[in-house]
């Protein structure tokens, strides 16, 4: 289909994949991107992967704040689009969804129904999932509960982390956002509805709440966490070192059969190792990044501060 008019709504690098894939297959017609942000201590006006790709492939760009605003949806409308998809983007409001003939399709990283939300590839890591994948499926007015297209399972290997997994995800996802519009453009591709009758787990919105370690979990519990938010926003807790008291991420851990003292959370120094009590156990951590430093090897932590024999973390 030559004529064919596609939208393609999406933000992080995570979609920017299944844009490459789109527009290698398909014209491209415009590209929905969130509006330039400023960020950082210098206040540093920052871009979207999705509209640097867009822009060194000369693809129209929109950038709204609000979706509801008319002069936007009219944009979309004078477009026409046949088609639009949406690949890790914000909720589409259904005067816009419903505009093409062909519908809205979304690429969702996870097992629809499971892990509806924002973070689902944290969460499904975070939980210790041994699988995972991609789902397709088309929007309507309820977040991830559409009527599912296509579906692909991925294994989560124990070397996984967020890092990895995303960008597995991105590029299976991709491929399968290929054959699903084409199966719908050729009406070979049946939609499904989703199944809601039994318990699933969700993905809400990352927090600083939600990504603290509890160091009553297991071993198992702590790892998990600390993969699914690794390299970012990372897993954190504070550490007390003598008088001093700072905000530590940990962002790669692994299990030590060792277990020093009865007291949560303590820091212990082992043979050029960190390990720190969990309720039942240690972990190992290897990779660590205190407040506003680099990231350093447990090596290079031990070599560059004192540690003070009743440190701990909580």
């Amino acid at each position: 289909m030559n004529d064919l008019k596609l939208i393609f709504f999406g933000t992080p690098q995570f979609a920017v994949e299944s844009l490459h894939e789109i527009n290698l297959n398909y014209k491209v017609n415009c590209v929905v991107t969130s509006p330039d942000r400023k960020s950082g201590r210098g206040q540093k006006i920052t871009q979207s992967e999705v509209k640097i790709y867009a822009e060194k492939n000369n693809i129209k760009i929109l950038q709204p704040d609000n979706l509801k605003d008319k002069e936007f949806i009219n944009k979309i409308i004078e477009i026409n689009p046949d088609i639009m998809i949406v690949v890790a983007f914000r909720k589409i409001p259904a005067e816009i969804f419903s505009i093409p003939k062909y519908g809205t399709i979304n690429l969702h990283a996870s097992l629809l129904p499971n892990y509806r939300g924002a973070a689902p590839i944290n969460w499904c890591l975070i939980n210790n999932e041994v699988k995972t994948g991609v789902t397709t499926f088309f929007i309507n007015e309820k977040i991830d509960q559409g009527d599912i297209l296509l579906k692909e399972e991925v294994n989560i290997s124990d070397m996984d982390n967020f890092g990895s997994l995303y960008n597995k995800l991105s590029s299976i996802g991709s491929r399968l956002l290929i054959t699903t519009i084409k199966g719908v453009l050729s009406n070979s591709l049946k939609a499904s509805k989703q199944d809601f009758n039994g318990s699933f787990k969700i993905a809400p919105k990352l927090s600083k709440e939600n990504t603290r370690i509890d160091w009553n979990k297991s071993q198992k519990e702590i790892i998990g966490m600390i993969r699914g938010l690794s390299p970012k926003p990372g897993a954190w807790t504070i550490l007390k070192n003598g008088d001093n008291e700072t905000r530590m991420k940990i962002l790669e851990a692994n299990r030590v059969n060792s277990f020093h003292s009865k007291k949560v959370g303590k820091f212990i120094i082992n043979n050029g190792e960190i390990h720190i009590n969990s309720g039942v156990d240690s972990i190992n951590c290897t990779y660590i990044q205190l407040e506003n430093r680099k990231v350093m090897s447990a090596k290079e932590l031990i070599n560059g501060l004192k540690i003070h024999e009743n440190s701990y973390v909580y």
